[in-house]
């Protein structure tokens, strides 16, 4: 655990120096960025000085890393806020779609692996197998464009085609703001979950421990939900927490598209406007979130293999 542990922390320095050191090539410099087309020479070089960009590329960078483990990553480029004050309401937007999606998709595909393991080669079993590999197929904006027509446009309007939150209001306070999105990155994460869980559980359901526990005569329930489900799970647990790893992209496109004020958003507006602080902090974050899950999920896939429990 501390191995994995020092290796995130070895992971994302190393990644804060590639983030870093591509906003540097990047052409022009923030003080032009900052000031534009029209900016004097005078101006230009003022700014700089006022932004430390005459110091060497080392000292930029031991200067941005220190104000990032401080909170203090400086201003934005565009409209001149504190980043993290830009990006914190965004971020807590993000992590509540996420986190629904992610619960809503676990559970969901949870249920359908194990329905369809029991009724293996059935109807029921080939079609949602089919649909499932049907929609794998499928990129986000496909999904989301097809949600809207059938939602919010030309079949029906019963939910809002877009999610903008007023200001001052979090995703919570409009659920239905999050039906579309969520049903989006749900009905994408599914598949791979559902494809996981349905081999782990009919892998369990053939084993011995299995036979035999049937073989006891111990009632079906008990056989499915002591004895073959707990070894179905870890497997599956690896999937959710590399869905949940999609998921952090994954929003990039769906808030972009439905125009929710997430951080996949901030950063396409970001990258627009070259806006060089809040991609660098947006990136991290992400890297952040992408290591800190990897070794969740390794823990938490241990802890629910039975072999794991028993002492020796």
């Amino acid at each position: 655990m501390v191995n994995r542990v020092a290796a995130g922390v070895i992971t994302l320095l190393i990644v804060s120096a590639v983030v870093f050191a591509a906003t540097q090539v990047l052409p022009g410099n923030a003080a032009y960025a900052i000031l534009g087309h029209n900016a004097t020479p005078l101006r230009l070089h003022a700014l700089e000085l006022q932004l430390h960009l005459d110091r060497s590329a080392p000292e930029q960078y031991a200067r941005w890393l220190g104000g990032l483990l401080t909170g203090n990553i400086g201003n934005s480029f565009s409209n001149g806020q504190p980043v993290w004050a830009l990006v914190a309401p965004r971020l807590v937007n993000s992590a509540a779609l996420v986190l629904v999606s992610a619960v809503i998709g676990s559970v969901i595909g949870v249920a359908l692996g194990v329905v369809a393991a029991l009724r293996k080669d059935r109807a029921f079993d080939h079609a949602v197998s089919v649909i499932s590999l049907v929609v794998t197929a499928l990129p986000e904006f496909v999904v989301g464009i097809a949600l809207v027509i059938v939602f919010a446009t030309v079949a029906s309007q019963v939910l809002p085609a877009v999610s903008v939150l007023p200001p001052g209001t979090w995703a919570w306070q409009q659920p239905e703001l999050l039906v579309l999105p969520v049903a989006t990155l749900v009905i994408v994460i599914v598949p791979y979950i559902f494809r996981m869980m349905r081999a782990a559980m009919i892998e369990a359901l053939e084993s011995d421990y299995v036979e035999m526990a049937r073989l006891k005569g111990l009632p079906v329930w008990r056989v499915l939900l002591v004895h073959a489900l707990p070894n179905a799970i870890p497997p599956t647990v690896q999937v959710i927490g590399l869905n949940l790893l999609y998921l952090a992209g994954g929003i990039v496109v769906v808030e972009y598209l439905f125009d929710f004020p997430g951080i996949g958003q901030a950063l396409v507006n970001a990258v627009s406007n070259r806006d060089i602080p809040v991609i660098q902090l947006i990136v991290v974050l992400l890297a952040a979130f992408y290591v800190f899950m990897n070794i969740v999920t390794d823990v938490v896939a241990l802890l629910a293999t039975p072999r794991r429990r028993i002492a020796r």
